[in-house]
């Protein structure tokens, strides 16, 4: 049975309603009439602003907060924000860096740990060594527009790599010296898995115990196959988004 012709003309009319709304208020985010961190106002004085009812103001605000544009936080309001960071999986292998350049982002590193160690069970069974094979461990705090946007733990065989301690981390790239040093990553497998954050995490990132967080685990590899890369990355969950490419297989 098809719904009455009244009815889809409210529906019409409400999604006009609400994206008008939304490129309105996108507009002055653009223009700086809202800047980065400043507080839109509440739903209460939107909705008298633009005379509508607050569920039409609150369907805007929510198109916003999807792509980024303003996030709620506790205690403070809608503030208003870059875009999330977009970041493409089946593009090739590129460094965080080449990512985010090509999003006209600005990346600095902070290097938490950077040392030789024995590696653990974990690590050895990733980079396929020997048990206690000696590994690098380099460990990271990556912002992007200087907010908090990754904490990655990576761990790389010493063997291929005998001059990787000669390198600045903070402003050299992984990826980058991997290459210089003649056994640069060509292919990666990743898994994401989303995790809450717990309050070490919370911190580090800037965010809310139980924020969601994108969770990957990566494993990278030169040409001829061999392992030359673990990573356990922790992304900030509001500020990214990742896009996927699939094509179907013959069968």
């Amino acid at each position: 049975m098809r719904p009455p012709v009244r009815v889809c003309r409210i529906g019409r009319i409400m999604a006009t309603l609400y994206s008008s709304i939304k490129d309105d208020l996108l507009a002055k985010i653009k223009d700086g009439t809202y800047k980065e961190g400043d507080i839109i106002p509440p739903e209460v004085e939107l909705a008298k602003s633009y005379g509508v009812s607050r569920p039409t103001i609150r369907q805007a605000l929510q198109i916003l907060a999807n792509d980024g544009y303003i996030e709620k936080r506790k205690r403070r309001g809608t503030i208003v924000t870059k875009p999330k960071v977009s970041q493409g999986l089946t593009m090739g292998v590129r460094s965080f860096e080449e990512d985010m350049s090509r999003e006209g982002r600005v990346v600095r590193s902070t290097v938490v740990i950077f040392k030789r160690e024995k590696a653990s069970e974990e690590v050895a069974t990733n980079l396929e060594l020997k048990p206690r094979a000696e590994v690098y461990k380099l460990v990271r705090l990556r912002y992007v527009d200087e907010k908090p946007n990754v904490f990655v733990e990576s761990y790389i065989p010493v063997e291929p790599y005998p001059n990787f301690e000669s390198y600045d981390f903070t402003t050299e790239r992984m990826y980058g010296a991997m290459t210089d040093e003649g056994h640069p990553v060509t292919q990666a497998h990743r898994r994401l898995d989303v995790i809450k954050a717990d309050s070490a995490t919370a911190a580090l990132l800037d965010v809310e115990v139980g924020d969601p967080l994108f969770l990957f685990h990566t494993v990278g590899r030169e040409a001829d196959g061999r392992a030359v890369e673990y990573s356990v990355a922790t992304y900030r969950g509001e500020n990214n988004t990742f896009e996927f490419n699939v094509s179907r297989e013959e069968a």
